[in-house]
């Protein structure tokens, strides 16, 4: 017989820079319970099977696969979102652009467009906090866009609407009072790509030619046809790629062009207005 307490202690996770916090969670996973759970009944004796399952987790996790992946969902913003391995795992640092967004325009009516849906997270955020505002969430990769639609009518978010569409090509004629992006901005060369979760997202997500900017440079070269007058652009990218960035969006001949520091200290994402 095996306790709780126990399973947790043996997890053998070292490659993992969380690995209670990942233990904890794919054990819960195999009981069907919460994390308090855990922590309330340390000495609860597992079943075999949950035992089991919670054995495979645990060998998956030392395989490097991302405990999202594992689970098949991940919290971002206040909701849980299914996630799988055809899109990119919802991170912290993108709230940025939610947050951002909140911020920038008043709670009444608007029309927002998010590029490169994956799991729908960002539109389903903003959706959920403005229930006035009509998303239209595109991605170009139907299994996407097929995932971002499940979380959508889980959530029973019905001022959503997604898409499929590579950036703004099933959207002719159609403006936006805010648009925003967490586009591939990592290079090809970057070795990380190579390392620890990354490993396992699609490449197609992540990378954007030799220096990161490619579909940076169609989105924001784009974008002024798709925005109403005073209406914004806000883009995630790379840690060091915001001066870049900004240099696109002055270009392109947006105004109040500026950039917000994530929760790391570094200039994440980029914004500009549209002149009205």
């Amino acid at each position: 017989m095996t306790i709780i307490a126990s399973l947790l202690r043996n997890a053998q996770l070292p490659e993992s820079p969380s690995e209670r916090l990942d233990a904890e969670l794919l054990l819960a996973a195999a009981l069907g319970k919460s994390r308090s759970y855990l922590h309330t009944w340390p000495e609860r004796i597992v079943s075999s099977e949950a035992a089991e399952t919670y054995s495979a987790f645990l060998a998956r996790r030392r395989a490097g696969e991302p405990v999202a992946y594992i689970l098949g969902q991940q919290g971002f913003w206040k909701l849980d979102l299914e996630v799988a391995p055809h899109t990119l795992i919802p991170r912290p640092d993108t709230e940025l652009l939610v947050e951002t967004a909140l911020e920038l325009l008043p709670a009444k009516p608007a029309r927002v467009l998010d590029l490169g849906t994956g799991t729908g997270a960002i539109a389903l955020a903003l959706a959920n906090e403005c229930p006035a505002w009509q998303v239209t969430a595109v991605d170009r990769i139907d299994e996407a866009v097929a995932l971002a639609e499940r979380n959508r009518q889980r959530l029973g978010l019905d001022n959503v609407q997604v898409l499929g569409s590579h950036w703004f090509a099933a959207l002719a004629g159609e403006c936006f009072d805010l648009i925003l992006s967490n586009p591939p901005y990592i290079r090809a060369a970057d070795p990380h790509l190579v390392e620890g979760d990354v490993r396992f997202e699609p490449s197609s997500a992540l990378v954007a030619g030799e220096d990161g900017l490619d579909d940076l440079r169609v989105i924001v070269a784009q974008a002024p046809q798709h925005l109403l007058p005073g209406g914004w652009l806000l883009l995630e990218h790379g840690y060091d790629q915001a001066a870049a960035v900004r240099e696109l969006l002055v270009a392109s001949g947006f105004n109040d062009v500026a950039s917000r520091i994530d929760l790391g200290g570094h200039e994440r994402i980029s914004l500009g207005r549209r002149p009205c």
